[in-house]
């Protein structure tokens, strides 16, 4: 293991990180050098010297172990949510040393969370701040994936062992000019259409570039107290939901739609599950609402339904209104959107529904086996063959996943959260979708978490967006040999 090689490519990111704090730092000059202006500036150069040192002294490499691969991705995460937290700390506030580190995690793990009592009072400099995190966070997934690591050597490495499905691997698969298209494509080019629209809706130009940025992270991060309740719009509701919506969706699938590719959206078994469990569970959750009375018509049910569903599917976490008050039915199809969430080689975090529609086979298979114990059964996806190590990995995924959970949730209990928040707050967590229910719920924040919970809740969130194995690795010394 050569540490320093690792050194070396996690600086790398983190110049990229300066060069975002100067992007927020040109945002507060333009507002008239706001109060974030120097802690912005002065952010920016401490972590350019920690990012730059190691490039000075280590010279390049190309080939590296896979070893060497996991700690330079997992590396660069904490690094970066280490130095995220500058600009908070030294700005002040309400950002005290733990609320400056849950809220740097919350934005590049693209969970959404918040510490904050008066998002308001945030200068422009230090709210666009927060958006870049959530937008940094929700494209490092995709770089890693897509640029770093397979550039790094003829060695193949991977954000985690586990891999969801071969459909994942395939649509990995690019050149590096493919490569480059799909970024510009998808991410930047999803983000441009947004903020045009959100403009366009009624927005300001600040409120829809930071809006259409974590949107597009599929981070609920925005710039008012009351998240999108705030404009009370169904022109924005609407935009931001086909934005959560798309995000969603497997990267190298939407390239391959929008160049006309043959496998794409419309063929694929992962999106059309995706899509039918947006239309049933937005269903179930407004006709929940209708019939419980909270609203007083069809369409306000659906709106308001749908949008919330569709925010904690994606989790992205926006919120239109307190689902603290919704009927049990809603909630309970909330709380499975938040787990269950969208697909793999998205921004999204959660379960995913590639590893959902393999365990449904696993489970249908296993059934047909009992009637027929001699019968050859193969499970596939899209028409390929799922190997026996994939479909362990969903399962071991899975369960540990659910560990995890009850885990969090044991220890928010001891700590004296009631049941609603101990069990949704994990959730929320690992899942990278932000709020949850109880103290946690979609109009309220985290700020009255005591900070051992705040501490396991970054941890939750740091596993949850590098899947589980990746990050628990690390504490394995015996690997590091």
């Amino acid at each position: 293991m050569r540490f320093n090689v690792i050194l070396r490519y996690a600086g790398m990111v983190m110049l990229y990180v300066a060069a975002f704090m100067l992007v927020s730092a040109a945002i507060s000059f333009i507002d008239g050098m706001d109060s974030a202006f120097y802690p912005l500036i002065l952010s920016a150069l401490l972590t350019a010297l920690l990012g730059g040192f190691p490039l000075l002294f280590v010279p390049k490499i190309e080939q590296i172990s896979n070893k060497e691969g996991f700690c330079i991705v997992v590396g660069a995460w904490v690094m970066a949510c280490i130095v995220g937290t500058f600009p908070y700390l030294i700005w002040g506030g309400e950002f005290s040393v733990i609320n400056a580190w849950f809220e740097s995690v919350s934005g590049f793990t693209t969970t959404g969370a918040t510490v904050l009592n008066d998002i308001e009072a945030l200068p422009k400099g230090l709210l666009f701040w927060r958006s870049s995190t959530a937008w940094m966070g929700g494209i490092g997934v995709v770089m890693f994936a897509l640029v770093i690591l397979p550039s790094l050597g003829k060695t193949k490495m991977t954000l985690s062992n586990v891999e969801l499905s071969s459909l994942a691997k395939d649509n990995y698969r690019y050149r590096t000019q493919q490569i480059v298209q799909i970024l510009l494509v998808v991410y930047f080019g999803l983000t441009c259409i947004s903020t045009l629209l959100l403009k366009f809706a009624g927005m300001g130009w600040f409120d829809a570039l930071n809006h259409a940025m974590s949107a597009c992270a599929t981070c609920g991060l925005g710039t008012k107290n009351s998240s999108i309740a705030f404009y009370d719009s169904a022109v924005i509701e609407t935009i931001l939901a086909v934005t959560m919506t798309i995000a969603g969706i497997h990267f190298g699938l939407i390239y391959a739609t929008v160049v006309g590719k043959s496998k794409n959206i419309f063929r694929s078994e992962v999106t059309r599950a995706y899509f039918a469990v947006i239309a049933v569970g937005g269903l179930l959750v407004s006709a929940s609402l209708y019939v419980s009375g909270v609203y007083p018509d069809i369409l306000s049910s659906l709106r308001y339904g749908y949008f919330q569903f569709v925010s904690l599917l994606t989790t992205t976490g926006f919120a239109t209104a307190n689902t603290n008050l919704w009927p049990s039915l809603a909630v309970m199809v909330l709380i499975f959107a938040s787990v269950v969430c969208a697909c793999a080689g998205s921004t999204s975090g959660g379960v995913k529904i590639d590893r959902m529609l393999l365990f449904g086979k696993l489970v249908k298979a296993r059934l047909r086996r009992q009637q027929h114990p001699n019968a050859v059964i193969r499970i596939k996806v899209d028409g390929i063959i799922q190997d026996d190590e994939a479909l362990g990995s969903v399962m071991i995924f899975i369960v540990t996943y659910i560990a995890l959970i009850v885990v969090g949730a044991t220890v928010n209990t001891v700590f004296g959260l009631d049941l609603q928040t101990s069990i949704t707050e994990p959730i929320a967590c690992i899942g990278n979708v932000g709020p949850g229910f109880g103290a946690v719920g979609s109009l309220d924040n985290y700020s009255s978490l005591p900070v051992i919970i705040k501490l396991n809740s970054t941890l939750l969130m740091l596993m949850g967006r590098l899947e589980i194995f990746g990050f628990i690795q690390l504490f394995f010394m015996k690997w590091w040999r």
